[in-house]
């Protein structure tokens, strides 16, 4: 066993190991473990009232999500979302780096200022905006200072989710800005300065040089927010106090996980929920990682 001990490579693993223990206690504590308990409920129905019980169900839980017509409005509802924020704030995100990426003055300022709403807390924007949307707020008498049609951006069904999807565009996009800067301020201008020699105008070399240059960012800006838009809760949950409202316009599927779990005491199915979502995310990754797959590894 000694002698075991003292060869150089188990001695290194040791070593490793007990540096990672820390990390990894946490994780099998408040990640691990969590996961595997909520894959033991969604095979259960739970009984939380009047002692905690549980009674095997096998894939009624699963079953159940296919009929349930909620279900299906909070997946639409995320699916729109998401089909329309991960995209815009991407873009949105890639012409502000652009734009700070140049001989800009104050630019550092203007970094700051832009940057503001991604530090800011997500309810207190979220409070901020209802205040916003007020039929009597700062937008609709904006709207009708310029002659513009104002809205009920709060109370109508087809504009409380567009609502959420301009904050969380406005309030996201800074974020993505600041990495796509950083990876803009990555690539040696020597690059641009031989393409400018060979003839190539600015598009040009936007389209052959930037673009293909940010293609791993552009996957991780692109991953990270449909993962984000995907968990989108705390502002429906305000916006529409909890109910998903008007009319379930604003429901989403963590929205429709915390209804069931916390509200019907449904523990089970909400589980079931949980991994459902959690499964679409890994699909949506997936489809991502092959459409941003790197030719040259093929």
């Amino acid at each position: 066993m000694n002698k075991l001990l003292r060869q150089p490579k188990i001695r290194e693993a040791i070593a490793g190991y007990s540096f990672m223990a820390p990390t990894i206690l946490i994780l099998g504590i408040f990640l691990i473990t969590p996961i595997l308990y909520a894959i033991f409920l969604s095979f259960h129905k739970v009984r939380i009232l009047g002692g905690l019980s549980y009674r095997f169900v096998e894939l009624k839980n699963f079953l159940r999500i296919l009929n349930d017509e909620r279900v299906w409005i909070a997946l639409k509802n995320t699916a729109e979302y998401v089909i329309i924020v991960v995209p815009t704030q991407t873009i949105l995100a890639l012409g502000l780096a652009l734009i700070l990426n140049t001989q800009l003055k104050g630019k550092k300022w203007f970094r700051v200022i832009f940057f503001l709403p991604t530090v800011t807390s997500s309810a207190v924007l979220t409070l901020i905006f209802i205040w916003i949307y007020n039929s009597n707020g700062l937008l609709n008498n904006t709207l009708v200072f310029l002659n513009l049609p104002t809205y009920n951006w709060l109370g109508d069904p087809n504009v409380a989710l567009k609502s959420i999807m301009i904050m969380n565009i406005w309030s996201t996009a800074p974020f993505f800005m600041v990495i796509y800067l950083a990876a803009l301020q990555d690539i040696p201008t020597s690059i641009y300065e031989a393409a400018k020699i060979d003839g190539a105008n600015e598009l040009d070399r936007f389209l052959t040089i930037t673009l293909p240059l940010l293609k791993p960012v552009t996957f991780f800006v692109i991953v990270m927010g449909i993962i984000g838009t995907f968990q989108l809760f705390d502002q429906s949950y305000i916006f529409s106090g909890g109910s998903g409202g008007p009319n379930n316009s604003t429901l989403t599927v963590v929205l429709l996980i915390y209804q069931y779990a916390f509200k019907s005491l449904e523990m089970g199915y909400a589980a079931a929920l949980a991994l459902m979502l959690a499964g679409v995310i890994l699909i949506a990754t997936l489809i991502q990682r092959r459409l941003f797959k790197d030719e040259k590894a093929e």
